[in-house]
């Protein structure tokens, strides 16, 4: 048996270290977001994968869920006081990572290649498959004009009116092969939608025609975890967004969201009073702790999406 998640970074790096807690590692591929990567300082930055990289290896900062533990800044205190472009912080450590990047890309490798190369280095184990090796960039309309993804999440905190959010090379993109083989395999047991953001962390995913075709197409339970507990989200902007795209902060509106994509739903107790109304939509639905505040909870949560998965292939 082996599982395929659809995740994000932290929050959804929660869940992925969860289900490596629980299972051989081999039985787990992560199909990652690409749309936040992005060139700075000369340097390919993939923070997604960066943080699902270093969450698996032990290293993350576990104050942030982001960067590296015991990080250090001497080579941006340096430029800033050059007066170089210091909005993006990249700790030192961080900055190997990607001039190592660069380095494997430049030698002619594919994104997938590269970071094949990088997690094996930190000994991941499971598989972290970009969801494309093309270009795809989460573009922000906004009352600000149009921002890439780090410009309105990083340098503007996120503050801008979001309108419309937009993949911009997502019709001509190709899903990573190794994505698209991942989730075709026999022994695949369920598809796992992680809680990352649906609108800048699943969706660019899911803008892949190829990627969301195999997910249309499959007979193996689809299953998402809410990101929205007692109508608020736990983390980033997802409440901020939904609001200003007019859209209720609800596992209903979630359940909707990606309605004729999954089979199953999972929600926080905290949402339980939803069930009858979500399971009238004819999504399956399962109650259960959501919030992954430890290593234990994260693993009985993936315990549960396993279970739900096994329970939905019998019916």
């Amino acid at each position: 048996m082996s599982y395929v998640i659809l995740s994000g970074g932290v929050g959804g790096a929660k869940l992925v270290q969860g289900f490596a807690n629980l299972l051989p590692n081999d039985q787990v591929a992560v199909i990652a977001n690409t749309g936040d990567d992005f060139v700075h300082l000369g340097l390919p930055v993939s923070p997604d994968l960066d943080t699902l990289m270093y969450t698996l290896a032990g290293i993350a900062n576990p104050a942030t869920g982001w960067g590296l533990a015991n990080e250090t800044y001497r080579f941006m205190e340096s430029l800033k006081a050059l007066g170089g472009e210091d909005w993006f912080t990249l700790g030192d450590g961080d900055i190997a990572t990607h001039i190592r990047r660069k380095q494997l890309l430049d030698d002619g490798a594919d994104l997938y290649e590269a970071t094949t190369v990088l997690r094996e280095q930190l000994n991941v184990a499971v598989d972290l498959i970009p969801m494309s090796n093309d270009s795809v960039a989460t573009l922000v309309h906004s009352d600000e004009g149009v921002l890439g993804f780090q410009d309105y999440f990083v340098r503007r905190q996120a503050g801008p009116k979001v309108e419309k959010l937009v993949y911009s090379g997502s019709d001509s993109a190709n899903a990573t092969p190794a994505a698209l083989q991942a989730l075709q395999q026999d022994s695949l047991e369920a598809v796992v939608i992680t809680p990352s953001n649906p609108y800048l962390s699943i969706d660019p995913i899911l803008s892949l025609r190829d990627i969301r075709a195999a997910l249309e197409d499959t007979n193996t339970p689809v299953i998402a975890v809410s990101p929205v507990v007692g109508g608020k989200a736990l983390k980033g902007p997802t409440a901020k967004i939904m609001a200003e795209l007019g859209i209720d902060c609800s596992v209903l509106s979630i359940a909707e969201h990606y309605r004729g994509l999954i089979d199953g739903l999972i929600i926080d107790e905290a949402d339980a009073g939803y069930r009858d109304q979500l399971e009238a939509t004819g999504i399956a639905i399962e109650v259960a702790p959501t919030v992954m505040t430890s290593l234990a909870v994260k693993t009985q949560l993936a315990k549960t999406v396993a279970e739900f998965a096994a329970r939905l292939t019998e019916t």
